[in-house]
């Protein structure tokens, strides 16, 4: 029996040396975007293991290394931690108040990038495993870690790497990369995640810029060729015009709405927090947003690029001109049909010259919310919150889940640090230091939940 009073004072007695241990690996840049730092964090995260008494080992795939590993507990049963240490980039740099790799503490808070998303979830998973080891000598249960380097870029290898090490990552249950608590300190759990279909859409109309004044009434536009093509995606109604695109799609069942239902309210904090005014087709019915956010799928404009965007004038003609779009979907739709739906939906409104490249895909994938796991990890909660984790349905966000889901048939669940003003993938990413010792206090429990079965 595990005396978790001993378990809390062991991780406040070393909260700094977890905070010096994330500091250090938040210190190293791992971009995917990039390709920056990236062994050199694979090192550093394998190095951490092996100091746990964790048997490691660094693995090859076709784009970023893989770090596995596994210690044996005292019972037979097996968890499996996912987590990823490759970064977003940190620009635009002059937003950040101290520089994005090198870890600040201040007003209660550590800022640095990665330092949430997702670094600070790897390290709150080791600190509760150390002090599960400090109190009892031993880990609760066997513990293997999968961390990968490509998440932030979509995870393009590793679902041909969980298909092929299946054996090697077989658990009964797999604690995911995030989790955290709502604006109202309420801890919030997602049994699934949106897939997403992300792509570049390029076009070319010349091999140079031209004066604006020479070609303008002569010279075809690139910018105004790909705003066009990109007009031609999704009507002012928000309607995507894919055709086919909805077919697949399965609508949320009763026990997904009333999940939805018990979740706080969050439209009143969005319109704080991003500074709206209101939301896209009209919406205004709580329940009606909360369903939306999640199942519905999108088609968003996630970065536009063409001619000249510096200070003053220029007066140029674009020749080549390009946008990243991505393309959230939920169950049943694939990547595949939606990335063949895009090819043929351009080539049938005259936009054959829009070139399209694949920069990421993953399917939907979910685990039933009733599962007992999924239950366990909530119930457990209560002794570190003061209530149990609600559990939504869904999250809006996508990760490769559903490889785990399908290759290795475990229940996936999430629990961890983060809230919703972290700022992950935006400058000042942070994370609140009473949030990380909470985050480990609960993990420490779910593994010891997770083992008595």
């Amino acid at each position: 029996m595990i005396d978790f009073k001993e378990v809390d004072r062991h991780i406040e007695s070393t909260l700094n040396s977890s905070l010096s241990e994330l500091g250090r690996l938040c210190a190293q840049p791992s971009i995917a975007a990039q390709g920056v730092g990236l062994t050199e964090c694979a090192d550093l995260v394998a190095e951490m293991l092996a100091r746990r008494g964790f048997s490691v080992q660094i693995l090859p795939t076709a784009g970023s290394p893989v770090v596995f590993a596994e210690r044996e507990g005292r019972t037979d049963r097996t968890l499996l931690f996912y987590n990823h240490y490759d970064v977003q980039p940190p620009e635009p740099l002059e937003l950040w108040k101290t520089p994005p790799f090198q870890p600040d503490i201040r007003e209660g808070k550590m800022f640095a990038r990665g330092v949430s998303d997702d670094k600070g979830h790897l390290e709150c998973r080791l600190a509760a495993l150390d002090a599960l080891l400090a109190v009892g000598g031993e880990l609760p249960c066997n513990v293997k870690f999968l961390v990968e380097g490509e998440e932030e870029i979509g995870s393009i290898h590793l679902p041909e790497f969980v298909a092929g090490n299946a054996g090697m990552l077989a658990a009964e249950a797999c604690i995911w990369e995030f989790g955290g608590v709502d604006h109202t300190g309420v801890p919030i759990q997602y049994a699934g995640l949106r897939g997403i279909c992300y792509v570049e859409l390029n076009v070319t109309t010349g091999s140079l810029d031209a004066h604006s004044g020479l070609g303008g009434s002569i010279f075809p536009n690139a910018a105004w060729r790909l705003t066009w093509a990109l007009a031609a995606l999704k009507g002012p109604d928000e309607r995507i015009l894919l055709p086919g695109f909805y077919d697949r799609i399965r609508a949320p069942s009763d026990r997904d709405l009333e999940l939805l239902a018990g979740l706080p309210d969050v439209a009143e904090d969005y319109r704080k927090t991003y500074g709206l005014t209101g939301f896209i087709k009209g919406l205004s019915d709580e329940l009606d947003i909360k369903r939306e956010e999640i199942f519905s799928p999108t088609c968003t404009i996630c970065g536009l690029t063409a001619g000249y965007q510096g200070a003053g004038s220029k007066t140029v003609l674009p020749a080549t001109a390009s946008a990243k779009v991505d393309f959230r979907l939920i169950p049943d739709q694939r990547p595949e049909e939606v990335l063949t739906q895009l090819r043929a939906h351009l080539d049938r409104n005259g936009f054959t010259d829009v070139q399209i490249t694949l920069l990421g895909a993953e399917p939907p994938g979910r685990t039933d919310p009733d599962d007992p796991f999924l239950r366990m990890v909530a119930d457990t909660a209560q002794e570190v919150y003061g209530v149990p984790q609600l559990i939504a349905p869904m999250s809006g966000g996508s990760g490769p889940n559903h490889a785990f889901i399908q290759e290795l048939g475990v229940p996936i669940a999430t629990a961890g640090i983060s809230y919703p003003g972290a700022r992950v993938h935006a400058p000042n990413e942070n994370i609140v230091l009473d949030n990380f010792v909470a985050g480990v206090r609960h993990t420490a429990r779910i593994v010891n939940g997770f083992a008595e079965g």
